[in-house]
């Protein structure tokens, strides 16, 4: 048993956890310090909260320490050279002196300031000619965590037990290089896996925004938060904000502010409905015969969504909906919070867990129950995540359907069927009290392309890989009308459809290139005709909010990037997006802004087009000063 104890992968196990017990006690100063902000946490949440810490805390020694356990392993007798010993030694205690102790207490002092954890932007503090006094100043005001980075240096330094002899279990010969490489081979794979937070297929690496799967309170997600995953995570893109000031603060709110007042009277009132969103894989508008009827002319398929072409003849339809990024993760603030991405994903910015007033949360204050459905893993590809962010309350995924209708129903990918996970959603709307709004996001039509093979021979071959998979989900909405299309609930709620982005698979030659290609399905269905007709002119997913705020007559200021469609005719008609340049699709043609000044590369020459470019650069400004503001309400 001694000598277990002292075998490399014994030893090393012991310094990592050490590492672990040293992030759980600066977590615990962070909360000391800062507990005015943060609130005290809940009995009933202190599981989640331990179980998020751990989870982050293991991706910080990773990022720390994986050269470390890598070299620690390595199957070679090189290391038991005593110069190979104590480089190890050494750069165990300075890498994590600096990286675990120093910067998670670093940290307990800076948050008071800024509200959000300490990222890659704090790197360029050191650019300042008076640095090194500021770090003076504020280690002697805080004198007390000098003390405890020191006792913890300390403690990492006596328990790493340098003067122990390792003795591996296997001396000599091969099954020392054997053994030695299978341990190896195992670690790095392990390190893998805790630098992304798992390894399946749906696993996305977890960003800052993921803390919010284990609490729906954004002061707790920055306790649950560590460094340095939270440096080297936004290191290149996630903490900048950088942007030009082209409006002055009294002219800025002139030429376009998120904020928006309420109508004095809404178009249609549906004050009190359910609000069901159908957030639906790769729905370009070009799928349908009915938005593009000139496509299918000539062609013996007609499409390859006769069931929903069905639903927007009967429906409110934005016919030039367009969406406002390329990726999923950017759609869903879009949708939930009229929140665009431009650079970089909102979701995967540091700065999304400021404070917002989003979608969700305002029907929640309105006494609405809230869920988001999604088939794949709990957490998976950070929708969860942000959608506690935005005020869902409760999250169901591939878990909760296999624990009611076991595991026979897995893609083999991506997570749950979408006909059978639709059905399932359908029973948990059942069970849910009145007013309810859920969201839901569907998989099925993605790569690798499958449908369930009881319609591979029945569905249409289409024109490109994901016509199949196209057909299979508007049959698997219509099996869900269907269904639950005789519930009291169903005829009280208003249902929202809408692309995440278009497909990587394209038909039209118009839809390989802007603005074809943001070009997508948007409508909302009422079951008794309360919204009927046709929208002609240029929406986007930032209006869904907007338009469904009116709808259900809400009467308080709110934030929101995009407009109501039915309400305010007098703000902008447009879809903005960035690709590498700031575009807005108008009715007068696209304007492109320069990345670097902001400058027009492209716009029509009328008087017209000119103003809404004037407004374009507005809106960008806007973005990033609540972006460096970390805030989304009407209210800062």
């Amino acid at each position: 048993m001694k000598r277990l104890l002292h075998t490399p992968l014994a030893l090393l196990v012991w310094r990592i956890a050490l590492l672990y017990a040293a992030l759980m006690l600066c977590r615990a100063a962070f909360w000391v310090y800062n507990a005015a902000l943060l609130g005290p946490p809940e009995w009933s949440e202190l599981g989640q909260l331990v179980a998020g810490s751990l989870k982050f805390d293991t991706a910080s020694v990773v990022y720390a320490d994986g050269v470390f356990i890598l070299l620690s392993l390595l199957p070679l007798h090189l290391r038991e050279r005593r110069w190979y010993r104590g480089m190890l030694f050494w750069y165990y205690v300075i890498v994590n002196a600096v990286l675990i102790a120093a910067a998670n207490l670093a940290d307990t002092v800076y948050f008071r300031y800024t509200q959000k954890r300490f990222t890659a932007d704090e790197i360029f503090f050191a650019d300042n000619d008076n640095s090194l006094q500021l770090a003076g100043k504020f280690m002697a005001e805080n004198w007390y965590l000098v003390l405890l980075w020191a006792g913890l240096v300390a403690l990492l330094a006596w328990g790493y037990r340098r003067r122990t002899h390792e003795e591996s279990v296997f001396s000599r010969g091969w099954a020392y290089y054997a053994g030695g490489t299978a341990v190896f081979a195992l670690a790095a794979g392990l390190s893998v896996a805790g630098m992304r937070g798992g390894m399946t297929r749906m696993t996305r690496p977890i960003t800052l925004s993921n803390a919010m799967l284990y609490t729906a309170d954004s002061g707790k997600a920055n306790l649950i938060l560590s460094n340095p995953f939270c440096i080297l995570r936004t290191i290149g893109n996630a903490g900048s904000v950088k942007y030009r000031k082209y409006f002055t603060p009294e002219e800025l709110p002139q030429r376009f502010t998120p904020v928006h007042q309420p109508a004095d009277s809404a178009a249609v009132d549906l004050t009190g409905r359910n609000v069901m969103i159908f957030i639906m894989e790769s729905m370009s508008a070009e799928h349908s015969a009915f938005l593009h009827p000139e496509l299918y002319a000539d062609l013996p398929e007609k499409g390859f969504t006769p069931f929903l072409d069905s639903l927007m003849r009967n429906g409110l339809t934005f016919k030039r909906m367009y969406a406002n990024g390329s990726r999923s993760i950017q759609a869903m603030p879009s949708v939930l919070g009229s929140i665009p991405s431009f650079r970089t994903p909102f979701v995967l910015m540091p700065q999304s867990l400021g404070e917002s007033r989003q979608l969700p949360a305002m029907l929640a204050d309105k006494g609405y129950a809230t869920a988001f459905f999604c088939g794949s893993e709990r957490g998976s590809m950070g929708f969860g995540a942000y959608a506690r962010s935005a005020g869902v309350e409760r999250l169901v995924s591939r878990e909760d359907y296999e624990a009611k209708h076991g595991t026979r129903d897995f893609d083999g990918y991506w997570g749950i069927w979408d006909e059978e996970f639709l059905q399932f959603t359908g029973e948990e709307l059942t069970a849910m009290p009145e007013p309810f709004f859920a969201a839901l996001f569907t998989l099925s039509s993605h790569h690798p392309f499958v449908v369930p093979e009881k319609y591979a021979a029945t569905l249409p071959e289409g024109y490109t890989r994901i016509h199949k998979g196209v057909a299979y989900d508007d049959r698997a909405f219509h099996l869900f009308f269907q269904r639950f299309g005789g519930e009291e609930w169903f005829r009280r709620t208003i249902f929202v459809f809408v692309a995440d982005h278009v497909s990587s698979e394209k038909f039209a030659e118009e839809t390989r290139s802007y603005p074809g290609n943001m070009h997508i399905i948007g409508f909302i269905y009422t079951p008794d005709g309360a919204l009927r007709g046709e929208v002609g002119e240029i929406t986007q997913q930032l209006d869904i909010m907007p338009t469904l705020l009116g709808l259900t007559g809400n009467r308080e200021p709110y934030f929101a990037f995009g407009r109501d469609v039915l309400n305010e005719p007098q703000r902008p008609r447009w879809s903005v997006s960035y690709d590498g340049r700031f575009r807005a699709l108008t009715g007068e043609g696209a304007i492109v802004l320069d990345d670097s000044d902001m400058n027009v590369q492209e716009c029509p020459a009328t008087p017209a087009a000119d103003s809404l470019a004037q407004n374009f650069r507005a809106l960008v400004q806007q973005y990033y000063t609540h972006i460096e503001k970390k805030s989304y309400t009407a209210n800062d």
